[in-house]
């Protein structure tokens, strides 16, 4: 009786300190950051003093211009999705629906919005 009476005060003993967390554990919570000026998800460079109006422009020209060749590779290939989804929807009957036309559709809703979201930016 006597062990069954101590191996059970041992085990409230174990299970009380083992469930309060020390100092160590509980830590201090981060600071929320805020959020970075622009569009979310868009790293801008840090511009320092150091960095010239000259290299400012270059950066610019550069990242627009990449801009630029992503807008038109997308857009040629909503052309192509359309294209390829208008000749899926003749092909089917008109009380079935492939999903594969669905999924196309959404893929180029998908595509378009990127595309209306980059030319914002």
């Amino acid at each position: 009786m006597r062990m069954l009476r101590a191996a059970i005060m041992g085990m409230v003993f174990l299970a009380g300190v083992s469930g309060i967390p020390s100092e160590g554990q509980m830590g201090q919570p981060f600071p929320e950051q805020p959020p970075a000026p622009g569009r979310p998800g868009v790293e801008v460079p840090p511009m320092g003093p150091s960095v010239s109006p000259q290299i400012q422009a270059r950066q610019a020209q550069s990242q627009n211009s990449e801009r630029q060749k992503r807008l038109i590779a997308d857009t040629n290939k909503l052309l192509v999705l359309a294209t390829e989804l208008k000749q899926d929807v003749d092909k089917t009957n008109k009380d079935v629906l492939s999903v594969d036309v669905i999924k196309k559709a959404d893929e180029i809703e998908k595509l378009a919005h990127s595309v209306k979201e980059r030319m914002k930016g």
